[in-house]
C-alpha cells in the first residue's frame, strides 16, 4: 500500500496534477465526487477526507453525519478530457469516523462479498456488455431524437455516433479500461461496448468511468447519452449482459473437470461447481431483480417481443434463456463462463454484483441442483406453454421486485441492514410517485373516450 501511495504522490507531481477527485458512489449508483488539492493528498491517504454523509442519499442520518473517504491508491487515473489532463481521480473506500467500513458504502458491501467468497477459495469475475443511446439532447421534457438510423451491426464511416464511439474506445483505454468489442446495437441511435473481463471490484469501478467517459464525451460534441434501460418505445431497450465466471488458485472453476467429462450421457458445459451456481442463480433470480434492474423503466425493457429475458430459464445457446452458457473454445478454458442476461446499465454495479455473487455461493454451498435446459425460444411462447414445462417469470414490476426482495434473507445478508432498507423505502417511494402519474398515454387514451 505504501508503494501504491508513493507511485501516486510522485505521479501527482510529475504529470503537474492540479487537482485530485476522490469519486464514491450513493446506494443507487449516482457517482459522486470531492475534489481536493495534491497538497491534502498525503493526509487523504493517512487520515481520509471528511465529509458529510446525511448529505448523501442512502448514506448517514443526521445525528450520525459524519464519515470519511479513503481515496484507493489502486485506482489512480488522470482524466484525459479534463483541463488538459491537469484533474486525477481515484475510487474511495468510505469509512465510518473510527476508521471502519461504512455500511451504507456500496462498494463495501461488493468487497466484504468478495472477502467471504474468497475465504472458501473464490475469486469472482465479470465481463459486461454495456448497451446505451447517443440523443440529440438531454432535456427530459422533449422526446429523445436519435443521432443515427443504423441497426444491428451496421457499418456507418461518416456519423457523428460512429466518430463518438472511435473517441470512447480509445479515451477508456487511456484510462485503463480494456474494451473487447465495440458496434452499432438493433435499435436506432443504440450502441454497445463490451468490457474484457477482470475481477468483480475492478469491473464495477470500470462501469462507472465508463458511464461518466461516454456521457462526457457525447456531452463534448453537443449531443447526451443515456443508460436508462428503455427510453424508445417500439424497439429494444439497453441490456448490461454479464459473463461470470469463478476461478481458484488461477484456474477457472467453471470449466468441466475430468471427472465432470467421465459421466454418462453427454459431456457437461460446466463444472459441478458452475452447474451449482448456476443453479442458485436461477433459484434466487426474482429476489435479487431488484438489485439488476433497480428502476421503474427497468420493467418496461423486460417485456416479451424485445428480445430481453422474460423467463427463469437456462440453456446452452438459447438468447431467449435468462441464463445461457456460451461456447467455449475448447484451446480456452479459462473462458468457460455463464451469461446473465436480465441486468440493465442503470443498476449499481456494486450492489448488483454482490446480490449475483450471493446468489451463486448460495447455489454452490447449499448444493443446489439444476433444473433441466430448455432449448426452446421462449419469445414464441404462451405464459400457458411456459407453465406447463415449469419455467416461473421474471417480476413484472419494480413493486414486484421490491415484494421479492424484502422477504429474501439471501438479500438482507447480502447488502446488511442499513442499505436494504433504506433501498427498499427509496425504491417504494419512487413506486408511488410512479403510480400517482398521470403519462401522455393514459391522457390520448381515456380523456376524451370517458
Amino acid at each position: 500500500m505504501e508503494r501504491q501511495h508513493e507511485y501516486v504522490l510522485r505521479s501527482v507531481e510529475e504529470r503537474n496534477v492540479k487537482l485530485v477527485r476522490l469519486w464514491f458512489t450513493d446506494v443507487v449508483g449516482q457517482l459522486k465526487s470531492v475534489a481536493i488539492s495534491p497538497v491534502e493528498l498525503e493526509t487523504a491517504f493517512d487520515e481520509g477526507v471528511q465529509f458529510d454523509g446525511s448529505a448523501i442519499d442512502g448514506f448517514s442520518r443526521i445525528q450520525e453525519s459524519d464519515v470519511l473517504a479513503r481515496p484507493d491508491a489502486s485506482t489512480f487515473e488522470i482524466l484525459p478530457w479534463s483541463d488538459a489532463g491537469t484533474t486525477a481521480r481515484m475510487f474511495c473506500d468510505i469509512q465510518s469516523p473510527d476508521g471502519s467500513p461504512f455500511d451504507g458504502d456500496p462498494r463495501h458491501v461488493l468487497r466484504r462479498n468478495l472477502n467471504q467468497a474468497l475465504s472458501t477459495g473464490y475469486s469472482f469475475f465479470v465481463a459486461p456488455e454495456m448497451e446505451f443511446f447517443y440523443f440529440a439532447n438531454g432535456d427530459p421534457t422533449r422526446k429523445p431524437e436519435p443521432i443515427d438510423s443504423g441497426s444491428y451491426f451496421d457499418l456507418t464511416t461518416s456519423d457523428v455516433a460512429s466518430d463518438l464511439r472511435r473517441r470512447t474506445l480509445s479515451v477508456l483505454e487511456t484510462m485503463g479500461v480494456p474494451v473487447e468489442y465495440s458496434f452499432h446495437e438493433d435499435s436506432p441511435s443504440q450502441h454497445e461496448i463490451d468490457l474484457r473481463y477482470t475481477d468483480a471490484l475492478t469491473m464495477a469501478d470500470q462501469i462507472m468511468t465508463f458511464r461518466l467517459v461516454v456521457r462526457e464525451l457525447a456531452m463534448e460534441q453537443g449531443h447526451f447519452a443515456s443508460f436508462m434501460p428503455k427510453p424508445l418505445e417500439g424497439v429494444q431497450g439497453s441490456g448490461m449482459h454479464l459473463h461470470l465466471s469463478l476461478f481458484k488458485d488461477d484456474e477457472n472453476v467453471f470449466h468441466p473437470t475430468q471427472a465432470d467429462l467421465s459421466g454418462p450421457g453427454e459431456p457437461p458445459v460446466l463444472s459441478d461447481v458452475g452447474r451449482k451456481f448456476m443453479a442458485g442463480l436461477l433459484t434466487h433470480a426474482r429476489e435479487i431483480t431488484a438489485m439488476t434492474n433497480q428502476l421503474v423503466n427497468s420493467y418496461k425493457r423486460l417485456v416479451v417481443g424485445y428480445e430481453a429475458p422474460v423467463w427463469i430459464s437456462w440453456a446452452k445457446n438459447n438468447r431467449s434463456a435468462l441464463v445461457r452458457v456460451p461456447v467455449t473454445k475448447p484451446e480456452k478454458p479459462s473462458s468457460t463462463r455463464i451469461e446473465f442476461r436480465s441486468p440493465d446499465p442503470a443498476c449499481n454495479p456494486y450492489l448488483a454484483f454482490a446480490a449475483i455473487l450471493a446468489a451463486g455461493r448460495a447455489g454452490i454451498e447449499g448444493d443446489y441442483e439444476l433444473p433441466d435446459e430448455v432449448p426452446q425460444n421462449l419469445f414464441e411462447m404462451t405464459p400457458e406453454e411456459t407453465e406447463k414445462i415449469g419455467v416461473r417469470p421474471l417480476p413484472r414490476s419494480l413493486a414486484e421486485a421490491l415484494d421479492e426482495m424484502e422477504n429474501s434473507k439471501l438479500v438482507f445478508d447480502c447488502l446488511g441492514e442499513h442499505i436494504f432498507e433504506w433501498f427498499l423505502r427509496n425504491k417504494r417511494s419512487e413506486w408511488n410517485s410512479y403510480k400517482t402519474h398521470v403519462s401522455q398515454w393514459e391522457l390520448e387514451r381515456y380523456y376524451s373516450a370517458w
